[in-house]
């Protein structure tokens, strides 16, 4: 069943995009890579009766993949046409998803910006002028010590 798989993808990708590639997966699946739409599309045996898993996913930046977003089972016999047809719902379904959820509740009106509160005065004005009134209430301190002990001694 896997070796039907690779004629199959290689019809199926000519049908979806111009430019793709296609590999080979570990476990005998086929991928159809869409580098141009940054989707990917994966073939994979589904049980015994000769039915195909088709899953879809995003391809992120930087080349990876995405977990699959998206899933069907068709008969492989059914033919490219029927193949495609699924893979175009399932590339819908994948687009329809990866668009932001719309709300149904109504938007509130963004709020005014608060307007800015008044400064009393100046951040580095007010830290220059504590400084020098530090400077002098110590200047004024040592001068009285000064003139405290030199007092005795020249009297």
């Amino acid at each position: 069943m896997s070796a039907q798989l690779y004629p199959a993808a290689k019809d199926l990708a000519k049908v979806l995009w111009q430019h793709h590639t296609i590999y080979r997966e570990r476990d005998g699946g086929m991928v159809i890579r869409g580098e141009h739409v940054q989707r990917w599309i994966s073939l994979g045996v589904a049980g015994t009766r000769g039915d195909v898993r088709i899953r879809a996913g995003l391809i992120l930046d930087g080349g990876t993949t995405a977990p699959a977003r998206t899933e069907t089972v068709v008969p492989l016999a059914s033919g490219t046409a029927e193949l495609a047809a699924a893979c175009r719902r399932l590339l819908a379904d994948l687009t329809s998803a990866a668009e932001p959820p719309t709300s149904t509740r109504p938007e509130r009106e963004p709020r005014r910006p608060k307007t800015p509160k008044a400064r009393r005065g100046g951040g580095r004005g007010r830290r220059v002028v504590a400084w020098v009134l530090g400077v002098a209430a110590i200047s004024a301190i040592t001068l009285y010590a000064l003139a405290a002990y030199w007092a005795p001694v020249g009297g």
